[in-house]
């Protein structure tokens, strides 16, 4: 029988296909501030800047590839039950090849209803303030902004729990509510955990295995662990 390994992933994974990173030192996203255009006060109060601020990350993403990091990981699914929890909103691990891919904080390349957030769409060009669905709901970035409650949070938890391997990768898991995943996993699971700069680590009840490295090397780094 596989063994379950379970990967939870952020920013850092996508940053070698060129995606910057969510969040930078200084708190701005691409230059805005990250309330402007990640918050449900900053969508009431300027919706043309938060949908042109999307509308450029999604032609962003569609100008990128998966990297040798989300490859590996596909690689892997060979020999391993392989679940993806991603803090990420683009869809690289998809495109990757990966089969079992949860967004925690939701995905560019989609849209919702702005009455009925059950009611999800694709959408790859341009969002307009005029665009509807067919029961005449405005539309929204299908991403879940600070403040927003994470819908996909209670379906994570279970999938922790069940890993006999977790690899953190990317992720500085400081941001809550994804960081306290790490808490459910069995006492007995192994921990992993690839970031170039890793943040401390003695706050977690588990041993974690530190591999200081960028994304693709640090999975080539923990593959080669295993």
């Amino acid at each position: 029988m596989q063994k379950r390994l379970v990967v939870l992933s952020g920013a850092g994974i996508s940053a070698e296909s060129g995606i910057k990173t969510f969040r930078d030192a200084d708190g701005l996203w691409e230059g805005h501030d990250v309330m402007d255009v990640a918050s449900p006060q900053g969508w009431i109060r300027n919706k043309e800047l938060v949908l042109k601020f999307y509308n450029d990350r999604r032609r962003q993403l569609l100008s990128c590839q998966p990297n040798q990091a989300h490859q590996l990981l596909v690689e892997l699914e060979k020999d391993y039950n392989v679940s993806i929890i991603t803090q990420n909103v683009d869809d690289l691990h998809e495109r990757a090849g990966s089969k079992d891919v949860l967004h925690l904080h939701g995905e560019l390349l989609k849209v919702r209803s702005e009455e009925d957030e059950t009611l999800v769409y694709p959408w790859t060009g341009d969002l307009l303030a005029s665009d509807q669905n067919d029961k005449g709901h405005k539309l929204r970035p299908h991403i879940v902004w600070f403040g927003e409650m994470v819908p996909e949070l209670e379906r994570a938890i279970p999938i922790v729990e069940q890993a006999d391997i977790i690899l953190i990768i990317g992720t500085s898991l400081q941001v809550y509510p994804a960081a306290s995943l790490i808490n459910y996993a069995n006492e007995n699971a192994k921990v992993y955990y690839i970031d170039p700069n890793p943040a401390m680590t003695n706050s977690f009840r588990h041993h974690i295995t530190v591999i200081a490295e960028k994304a693709s090397t640090g999975v080539h780094a923990f593959i080669n662990l295993l």
